[in-house]
């Protein structure tokens, strides 16, 4: 399934202001591309990696210098430069300065998983050495080591970000290949702002005009093409590409294989792309598969793209499992005196229950009860039948965004997410995850085909992707892509990500109601 991630608005409005910058600030129609690196890191500019490496240069010397000498550790500019370099030889070590790699993240979960390995180094150098530093002082000058990065790759992140919903530090890419596949994949770049690549050429194999919008620069011969290039009737391809991504100033060449474009023929348009200083790209033709699950290998001169089978067992899922019920027994006893609140809020604003209980669809297809407070008036599924006329909403779910079945109270409630905090208990008994798709109603679930069904291999979530991405904003098509991309892709240090962006999303009540 296609992975929809924005609105038809936003995607014209992306490729009108690609076009824009193509005019008017990059090169144009008959301008050759401006030269650059290969990785197209130019793009983004210079300044990032030396801000990353300055922030965590101090975010350890700094702290690590005024914690031991104010606590009388000794030699504390020595151990603040040891414990400076160690992070920072770490952080290179695993690419975080690279212009290619910085920014297209938020950084957090990197940083942590470096400043863990940080404390571990450390830790070794402290028994091969004999130092004998205290261990609560030591831990608190590395930890804004830990807090500075997350925020520097947080801040950079989000400064690419808006750049790119700009049309800025982009890469310009020429598109090659039959007319309907290019027409994809173009739609596909467009309707997202979270990668570099904004297409400004398009060269179509044989006839055909592959997408709205984007010209066509150039366009390679249908029929068969000679086995050698050295045949007298000469190459019909020799230069169309080249001379395409020269007029449109383009400096990637992105090449979308097809039954005419395949074998000889596209190791032969490799070389002229190549020879001529462009970077070139192949689309494998794989939907929202991440690289974690992809291995390459060779055999008798091809290339094998193996695609690894979604986590389903195994030590991570042990430990999701772990967490889930740990998380959630703290979050029930930590949260009870705001339970006790919400509580007495819900009962003074409307007669019924505090809580209310309906019935979902869990993992396989297993149905349970879920709890949340009661935000609605106590007759209101009765109610919903009178309102599938004005449902806004799209496929088997019903939403409104001005319900009026919901209270005044419930109002509140929804906005912040604090009715969904009774699935806690659903989470203790193993019925939910902390993360997840969301639970369908049955009756959702008896309109589900064998695509939509492929949601329930995994534990609906008290979040997941739809809590952060917008909620009740987004159409079912993205809905469901983004909870299929969950459970094709789902991994421990995903789930952490969506935890932390969670309260963001749930502050600023996008998409809730």
């Amino acid at each position: 399934m296609q992975h929809v991630g924005m609105s038809g608005t936003t995607r014209t409005t992306r490729a009108t202001r690609a076009a824009r910058a193509v005019r008017h600030g990059d090169p144009g129609i008959g301008r050759p591309p401006i030269p650059g690196p290969p990785d197209g890191a130019g793009a983004k500019g210079r300044g990032y990696a030396p801000l990353a490496v300055a922030s965590d240069a101090l975010g350890v010397l700094v702290p690590v210098a005024g914690v031991y000498h104010l606590t009388d550790q000794g030699r504390p500019v020595l151990s603040a430069v040891v414990a400076c370099s160690a992070w920072l030889v770490i952080r290179a070590g695993h690419l975080r300065y690279v212009r290619r790699v910085i920014g297209e993240s938020r950084g957090l979960l990197a940083a942590a998983h470096d400043w863990a390995l940080l404390v571990g180094v450390l830790a070794l150098l402290r028994v091969l050495t004999g130092e004998n530093s205290a261990i609560g002082a030591a831990l608190a000058a590395l930890l804004p080591a830990l807090l500075l990065s997350a925020l520097t790759g947080a801040l950079i992140h989000h400064r690419l970000a808006a750049r790119r919903r700009a049309a800025e530090a982009v890469r310009r890419v020429l598109v090659v290949g039959e007319a309907d596949p290019v027409a994809g994949v173009t739609a596909r770049l467009a309707a997202r702002t979270d990668h570099p690549y904004v297409v400004v050429g398009t060269v179509p194999v044989g006839a055909g005009e592959p997408a709205d919008g984007v010209p066509v620069t150039g366009r390679l011969t249908s029929g068969p093409v000679p086995e050698r290039p050295s045949a007298p009737e000469g190459d019909p391809d020799d230069g169309v590409v080249t001379g395409a991504a020269r007029r449109c100033g383009a400096d990637l060449v992105l090449v979308v294989p097809g039954s005419r474009l395949t074998g000889d023929r596209l190791r032969r348009l490799s070389w002229q792309v190549q020879d001529a200083g462009l970077p070139l790209m192949i689309s494998s033709g794989l939907g929202d598969v991440p690289p974690r699950r992809v291995r390459v290998s060779t055999a008798a001169g091809l290339q094998l793209i193996q695609v690894v089978a979604p986590t389903r067992g195994g030590p991570q899922l042990l430990v999701k499992h772990l967490v889930d019920r740990v998380g959630a027994a703290l979050g029930l006893v930590l949260l009870a005196p705001l339970f006790a609140v919400i509580a007495l809020l819900v009962r003074l604003d409307s007669r019924g229950p505090v809580l209310f209980r309906q019935l979902r669809i869990g993992r396989r297809g297993v149905p349970f009860v879920m709890w949340k407070f009661r935000s609605m008036v106590p007759d209101a599924d009765r109610l919903r039948g009178t309102l599938e006329e004005v449902n806004e909403q799209s496929g088997p779910l019903f939403k409104m965004r001005r319900d009026p079945r919901v209270t005044r109270v419930g109002r509140l409630l929804r906005r912040s997410s604090l009715d969904e905090l009774p699935q806690l208990w659903n989470v203790l008994r193993g019925e939910m995850s902390l993360v997840g798709p969301r639970p369908p109603l049955p009756e959702e679930v008896a309109r589900y085909g064998p695509v939509e069904h492929r949601r329930l291999d995994v534990r609906p979530g008290l979040t997941g992707p739809w809590q952060v991405e917008g909620r009740s904003e987004l159409s079912w098509e993205e809905s469901l892509a983004l909870d299929l991309s969950y459970t094709d892709n789902w991994s421990l240090t995903g789930d952490l990500d969506v935890l932390a962006r969670t309260a963001r999303a749930v502050a600023g009540g996008r998409g809730a109601y």
